[in-house]
């Protein structure tokens, strides 16, 4: 039987769901899994109420509300709001190494940039600026991984880095992928280069420079915004 979390969410997405959009949100993101059609503001809204009346004290039972909305999900929807629940301020004091395994699962599971991305940049990167000493090496063995879903978690999970990138981390993960002719890892590849130019742009021209082996796609994303500015 699901629990009340669950049974809430489900609830709430159900009074939101709007059947058109739902064939044009799931067209869009080329999925398998159906939508509801309820766009994010709704969503966000749904995941405050909720979340508020469901509070969790113990770590365990955080984790396992996570894994049921998604394992179970039926709606695309339901794991959006898993991935909130894992972001959820009142427990940000969990976000710590330990969730590791967690993120793995649904980065493998929802191989998909949707999902994939939230989770890289926004669970993954603050746990590694948190504990670089613990999360590098499982970085860098991502970076290499066979599932192209942690390959490119491996490379954007510093996008929102800025000034506390480990540019030898960043470089290790591109370097790792660069002949990979996968089109998200090259978009990825161009785009964390595009995210660290605005902090050192002088680094990116000289790594691009230097690596004459990177993807059309991921030089000119790399670059995008740096071909106006002086050297």
């Amino acid at each position: 039987m699901p629990s009340p979390l669950a049974r809430a969410v489900h609830a709430g997405l159900a009074d939101l769901a709007d059947p058109a959009k739902a064939l044009d949100m799931q067209r869009y993101m080329e999925s398998d899994m159906p939508f509801r059609g309820v766009q994010k503001p709704a969503r966000v809204r749904l995941a405050r109420q909720v979340f508020a009346e469901h509070p969790f004290a113990d770590r365990d039972e955080w984790l396992a509300a996570v894994r049921e909305l998604w394992r179970d999900a039926t709606y695309r929807e339901e794991r959006y709001l898993a991935i909130d629940l894992t972001g959820h301020g009142p427990y940000a004091h969990w976000q710590s190494a330990e969730l590791l395994p967690l993120c793995e699962e649904l980065i493998v599971t929802g191989a998909w940039w949707d999902f994939v991305d939230e989770i890289a940049i926004r669970r993954v990167g603050p746990i590694l600026r948190h504990d670089p000493v613990t999360v590098e090496p499982v970085i860098r063995a991502w970076a290499y991984d066979a599932d192209r879903w942690k390959r490119r978690t491996a490379v954007i999970c510093q996008n929102s880095s800025k000034t506390d990138t480990n540019r030898n981390l960043l470089a290790y993960c591109i370097e790792a992928n660069i002949d990979d002719s996968d089109s998200f890892l090259r978009k990825a590849i161009g785009w964390a280069l595009q995210q660290h130019a605005t902090i050192e742009p002088g680094w990116v021209r000289s790594f691009v420079k230097s690596n004459p082996a990177l993807s059309p796609l991921s030089r000119t994303e790399a670059l995008k915004h740096l071909d106006a500015r002086p050297s």
